[in-house]
């Protein structure tokens, strides 16, 4: 079998100092990598949520901390991915960080689509690029929370090549049931994994769902959380992949001549804005 084991840990972001998480993060990875882990999702923004409004400061932080994730994922062996505000001259980003089993930065995967009802598109920059990258444990492709909502992005990513769709998120549980919805969608569309990590508790009115998830490539649940604090794993096996993708060939019964240009020539009005809403 071409597998190993991932894994969720869902928490309350922002709860602790940076410090204080990064700690904790430590025994954590300790812990699962005596369990047989070798990938850990973590949720958006994990150690700092959206509610600080010194983010840039926060954002300083960053730095320091992926040099310590590096350690620690080189002592455990355990390739680890999570979302974090990154700076770069006058741009703040929400950026989802991939370090390998042997501590090196492998990917760095900058939000795309930026959920604008709270204002997100206010505070960051949007990404500009896709990412797939290489790990010790198979090719990951990353996305974060709104994300998923997109499935161009998660086809793409496909298309390049990823067999885990790793997501970071901070979800709210008014739309608990999309969250699950959509991660099901994603896994079976694609005929992938899905390892999708979200937050839970209070962020002022706001309530994160948890609801954190690994699915397989047929869509079913291998491993899920209420709304609790908490941690799921799974056995991924990459092979599986490909034989349900021969089972069900989605992928050679494609008609791209049909629609392989639909994106760039069929254009449709946006519904209007509502900065009512929060939450993704």
């Amino acid at each position: 079998m071409n597998g190993f084991t991932a894994a969720c840990w869902q928490f309350e972001v922002g709860s602790l100092s940076p410090a204080q998480h990064l700690e904790r993060l430590g025994g954590a990875l300790s812990d699962l990598s005596a369990k047989g882990c070798r990938l850990l999702v973590l949720p958006e923004m994990w150690f700092c949520g959206f509610s600080p409004t010194d983010l840039r400061s926060l954002a300083m932080c960053t730095p320091d901390i992926l040099a310590r994730w590096r350690d620690q994922c080189r002592r455990a062996s355990v390739v680890l991915v999570g979302s974090m505000p990154e700076i770069e001259g006058e741009h703040l980003f929400n950026t989802s960080y991939v370090v390998d089993g042997d501590g090196a930065v492998v990917g760095r995967y900058r939000k795309t689509h930026l959920f604008s009802p709270n204002g997100e598109h206010k505070r960051f920059s949007p990404g500009q690029s896709m990412v797939v990258c290489d790990t010790q444990w198979g090719r990951l492709g990353l996305l974060i929370c709104y994300d998923l909502r997109f499935p161009e992005l998660s086809r793409r990513l496909a298309l390049e090549g990823a067999q885990v769709l790793c997501v970071s998120a901070l979800w709210p549980s008014m739309r608990i049931r999309h969250w699950d919805l959509l991660l099901r969608s994603r896994a079976l569309e694609n005929q992938l994994f899905v390892v999708g990590c979200n937050g839970c508790g209070r962020d002022g009115e706001l309530v994160y769902g948890g609801g954190s998830a690994i699915i397989g490539p047929t869509g079913e649940c291998l491993s899920g959380l209420s709304d609790g604090e908490g941690w799921i794993s799974a056995e991924l096996d990459l092979d599986q992949i490909e034989s349900v993708r021969r089972a069900i060939p989605c992928w050679a019964d494609r008609r791209e001549d049909l629609y392989g240009n639909l994106l760039k020539t069929v254009a449709k009005e946006c519904p209007s804005r509502s900065s009512s809403e929060a939450g993704t």
